[in-house]
């Protein structure tokens, strides 16, 4: 069944299909839409919005739809401008409850002909299902409501800096709203109005708290690395990389940190010539296995087009990294449904829970999950504390 949903807000339930709207009533077990939607019942639906790769509607219009896909956009501004207007939150109403009928069945419409075209026309991704399982945990992500408290930066708020951060709390919605077609290695960015959790300074992190009684960070050690050692096939050391690498690559030459700096230094630089880390890495081998010369396509079925040389490396462990710690996160959000804890935000490579107390004596359950990738055993550091600010290190 092709069907439109009427609202992604929880509470405002219902759908459009076979031209009639439906409010109130839950959704089709199985069918055709065009993005994925926390009102959705299962795995058996057809995302239009995944089979472009995240691409809008007005990018996707066939062409004999696009006049009036226009004269729907320009309605739908005046709507918007008008709720601006008179103070009519969208957030705290039903979209189809303030909407005329007539336009409301203009618009789902004309949504479902845009989303059949490209189920006709597009290629089913690779990464499909991946993708299907990210969406559903970044819709889950974007509805929790962040608890945010300004008491612990307050001192911090007089600076221009500080000016500028606490005006932008007080301009966005205080969620995490992910794109994850942002980038084209799959590294999330953050819509317009969402807090800015990707690019905020550590400095003002301490504003950001648990609604339940911890913040626990899952960060994987040195993640792009890792994933370049399991990508050559050898097997992951278990300590802290760095240190590793100083002691049996660089023969205990200078400190943990010189180790970092000069491997990424080495890793990221095509034209590289360090000989202690070009024999202890092949990075060669992983570049041909995935680049063509071209084409990226990595273990989890995403394809980079038009990649120099000089990108390839970087892309291929880069894309694959991120795309790990999403498949691992899911795996942590499966486990922690019907939980009170849940995943409160994503930070590049890390993952941070809100940890109810009840649920306290899981997180052994949560770390084993989150480091047992499809590669190898990944180390994961571990930290927790009452506000994003003040995280301190687990020894589990």
């Amino acid at each position: 069944m092709l069907f439109q949903v009427l609202d992604l807000k929880t509470d405002c339930i219902g759908y459009y299909a076979n031209n009639l709207i439906r409010p109130e009533q839950p959704l089709p077990l199985e069918g055709e839409t065009w993005e994925y939607s926390p009102h959705l019942r299962g795995d058996k639906y057809e995302i239009a919005r995944i089979y472009s790769q995240g691409a809008t509607l007005t990018n996707v219009c066939p062409e004999d739809t696009k006049e009036e896909w226009e004269t729907i956009k320009t309605t739908l501004k005046s709507c918007l401008k008008a709720f601006n207007t008179s103070r009519l939150s969208l957030d705290e109403n039903c979209f189809y409850e303030v909407v005329p009928e007539y336009f409301l069945f203009q618009y789902l419409d004309t949504k479902n002909k845009i989303t059949k075209h490209v189920l006709d026309t597009y290629q089913r991704p690779q990464n499909y299902d991946f993708m299907y399982n990210l969406v559903e945990m970044l819709s889950d992500i974007r509805s929790q409501i962040l608890s945010i408290d300004v008491g612990p930066i307050k001192h911090l708020l007089s600076s221009v800096r500080g000016q500028n951060f606490h005006r932008t709390l007080k301009s966005v919605r205080h969620v995490c709203d992910y794109n994850p077609w942002g980038t084209i290695t799959g590294r999330l960015s953050t819509n317009p109005n969402s807090l800015p959790i990707l690019t905020m300074n550590k400095e003002f992190r301490a504003c950001i708290k648990p609604k339940n009684d911890w913040l626990v960070e899952l960060d994987f050690n040195a993640a792009e690395l890792r994933t370049l050692i399991a990508l050559t096939g050898e097997e992951q050391p278990q300590i802290d990389i760095h240190e590793w690498n100083r002691k049996n690559i660089y023969r205990n030459i200078g400190s943990r940190e010189d180790a970092k700096k000069r491997i990424f230094a080495w890793m990221y630089n095509s034209k590289s010539e360090d000989f202690l880390s070009n024999r202890a890495y092949d990075k060669e081998t992983v570049k041909d296995k995935y680049w063509d010369g071209c084409k990226i396509e990595t273990d989890y079925g995403r394809i980079i087009e038009n990649v120099d040389e000089h990108h390839a490396l970087n892309y291929i462990v880069q894309s694959t990294t991120i795309d790990m710690v999403h498949e691992q996160a899911y795996k942590v959000y499966e486990l922690l449904k019907g939980r009170k804890s849940h995943i409160a935000f994503l930070i590049h490579d890390a993952v941070y829970i809100d940890l109810a107390a009840e649920d306290r004596y899981e997180l052994l359950n949560l770390l084993d999950t989150f480091r047992k990738t499809r590669y190898d055993m990944f180390k994961v550091n571990v930290s927790a504390g009452k506000n994003l600010g003040e995280m301190k290190e687990l020894k589990l």
